[in-house]
């Protein structure tokens, strides 16, 4: 047995919060020690066009790219195979320290 579980880095958009808390759940009754997304607007808020500041969403990536340093692994929660902008961005991140990548869809074709 492992001296300490498995951590793993949930990425993905944030409009997947269901998915993501899906995973987290699923994980979390593994044993795995989990690191996700910190912020996810709710559906009210986006319709009453709340959003996040441009300086907040730059802090974010950030604490998130730390999040992925700290984990041993990364899955990436991408229903229908979608993969956003800041999501290839933690992907390459993950990929270039040595963290192993996974797809809740396997379906989805890697970006070459």
């Amino acid at each position: 047995m492992p001296d300490r579980p498995e951590i793993v880095c949930i990425c993905g958009s944030t409009r997947f919060v269901d998915e993501m808390s899906a995973a987290n759940r699923d994980l979390t009754f593994a044993g795995v020690i989990v690191l996700a997304p910190g912020v996810f607007l709710r559906a009210e808020d986006r319709e009453a066009g709340g959003s996040i500041t441009a300086e907040q969403k730059t802090a974010l990536d950030a604490l998130h790219l730390r999040k992925i340093d700290l984990a041993d692994r990364v899955l990436v929660v991408n229903p229908g195979g979608y993969i956003g902008e800041s999501t290839s961005r933690e992907i390459a991140y993950a990929r270039a320290t040595g963290k192993p990548v996974s797809f809740t869809e396997p379906s989805f074709t890697e970006p070459s």
